[in-house]
């Protein structure tokens, strides 16, 4: 808060900004906006302006909006949303963009892109940015030429109004997993959450093979466009006509997304296609390590379908053991970590659990959960609380031919233990276990 400014005075989870109304007033605070029919004290010398409004969130959407001058109106906007293979999605779509010519900025998990080169800003580390954030960057893309902007609309963003003020183009379902069903409250508000993005779109390019994003789709009112492995917007892309050489069938699918996208704003999809024999994976993604005779991939996957979907297309590369560490997020959905237990355990020769990002959970205990879906010999599985040591351990343990997969935190470079954020890499910490093993 300072001086000319408005306080929104929301009630979230864990606290309420009524209660922090006379101390927004001090900090210089000239208007205050509730949505709620509930007095509000506070003493002050100067006028103030009191707002009500129906929503706290739409209301913050809408000025930040105009106070930007409407941005996203200036511009062709592509949302991503899907459990899984967002990030990669909209790296993609921009790396075509870039290959074409065209002025495009990535906006999501790993932060802003513009034509594929990372620009450092400060912003919150959001898969989905907050409106107050979101319109002044979009403002800054316009300033910078963009013409295009590609972003993830996660499931928590457009449930809490983030998008509601932002032109979107084209909307992209990918898929619908399991994710973030404690934190909407249930399983269908999840999908609910989703479903918005169909109302909030010109146009919907879907995954024909996903049934729960077609179904989501069924009877929505503007056009939809379906792609598949085979498939771009009813068009036939014969695997030997164009070979997409990434990592996992389904970072076919992830490439295939892109070129559907990109058909849709009317761009020639065989003039498209071969450029996909150049896209590169973002950070995190199936990041490769090359040690010698082991090899190590980094991923993002942190829900079962997406563990699942890496695990099955290293299994097809892999001609040694597949060696998989993983833990699960502390004050995150609990029913996921039996699954993922299951998923790593049916798929992996030995399996290394470990801490994530436990938050205010106790790391054991997650592991605890996480147990309860796994029943296989006890030699398989090693518990090691310290995820360094648990990549350590894993490296050490993998013979030559051996593919190590560490799995969940990707490209972050930090934990979170309790209150403490802690500078950690996957990466760093694989790469220096290689060097180690090499000596």
């Amino acid at each position: 808060m300072k001086e000319g400014y408005i306080f929104v005075a929301r009630k979230g989870c864990s606290d309420d900004g009524i209660l922090h109304v006379q101390e927004a007033i001090e900090r210089g605070a000239i208007a205050i906006v509730v949505d709620r029919n509930e007095e509000v004290n506070f003493e002050t010398s100067t006028e103030i302006t009191l707002i009500t409004v129906p929503d706290g969130r739409r209301f913050i959407s809408h000025a930040s909006a105009k106070l930007a001058g409407n941005p996203s109106e200036s511009m062709t906007i592509i949302a991503v949303t899907g459990t899984n293979g967002k990030t990669t999605v909209t790296h993609f779509i921009g790396q075509l963009m870039a290959m074409l010519g065209e002025q495009a900025a990535v906006i999501g998990t790993t932060g802003l892109f513009m034509n594929g080169r990372k620009v450092i800003i400060d912003m919150p580390e959001m898969t989905t940015l907050p409106a107050e954030f979101l319109h002044p960057l979009l403002r800054k893309c316009v300033d910078e030429g963009m013409q295009y902007i590609v972003m993830e609309a996660s499931s928590l963003g457009l449930s809490t109004s983030r998008l509601d003020h932002c032109k979107i183009d084209i909307g992209v379902f990918l898929n619908i997993g399991v994710d973030h069903y404690e934190e909407h409250g249930s399983k269908e508000a999840y999908i609910a959450a989703k479903k918005r993005l169909t109302t909030m779109a010109r146009e919907l390019v879907v995954n024909a093979d996903d049934r729960q994003c077609v179904k989501l789709v069924n009877g929505a009112n503007r056009p939809v466009h379906y792609f598949n492995e085979l498939m771009v917007a009813g068009r036939v892309v014969p695997y030997n006509l164009y070979p997409i050489n990434l990592p996992g069938k389904h970072n076919r699918l992830n490439a295939l997304a892109a070129v559907a996208v990109l058909q849709r704003l009317g761009f020639d999809q065989h003039k498209v296609l071969p450029l996909c024999n150049r896209l590169e994976l973002p950070e995190g993604r199936l990041q490769r390590l090359d040690g010698g005779d082991v090899t190590v991939y980094i991923d993002y996957a942190h829900t079962p379908d997406a563990l699942q979907t890496v695990l099955a297309s290293l299994t097809e590369e892999s001609t040694g053991e597949l060696i998989t560490v993983f833990g699960c997020g502390g004050n995150r959905d609990k029913g996921k970590r039996p699954q993922m237990g299951m998923v790593a355990a049916t798929y992996s020769s030995k399996v290394f659990i470990t801490s994530d990002n436990p938050r205010n959970e106790e790391p054991s205990s997650i592991i605890e959960e996480i147990l309860m879906g796994i029943n296989c010999e006890s030699e398989k599985i090693d518990v090691e609380l310290d995820r360094r040591t648990a990549i350590q351990k894993a490296v050490c343990y993998a013979k030559d031919g051996d593919v190590v997969l560490i799995a969940g935190k990707g490209h972050e470079k930090t934990q979170q233990v309790g209150q403490e954020l802690l500078t950690f890499s996957d990466y760093d910490v694989a790469q220096a276990a290689l060097r180690e093993k090499r000596k």
